[in-house]
């Protein structure tokens, strides 16, 4: 599984953070981003409710 960040939809929630800190991470300035594009096995459902939870739909899984 792969994930990342649309930087142009993210607005800070920090939600995916709170979710799944293994993948996600936050920026100086506030925002999200996939710290690997590759998420290990067994971080795959935190990170796919973190994905459902995104309130602005900014993260995507390919």
């Amino acid at each position: 599984m792969k994930v990342s960040v649309d930087d142009q939809c993210c607005r800070g929630h920090g939600v995916c953070v709170t979710l799944c800190p293994e993948v996600f991470s936050l920026t100086d300035d506030g925002y999200s981003v996939a710290i690997t594009s590759d998420v290990p096995n067994e971080l795959e459902a935190a990170a796919r409710e973190a994905i459902a939870c995104c309130p602005e739909r900014a993260i995507s899984e390919s």
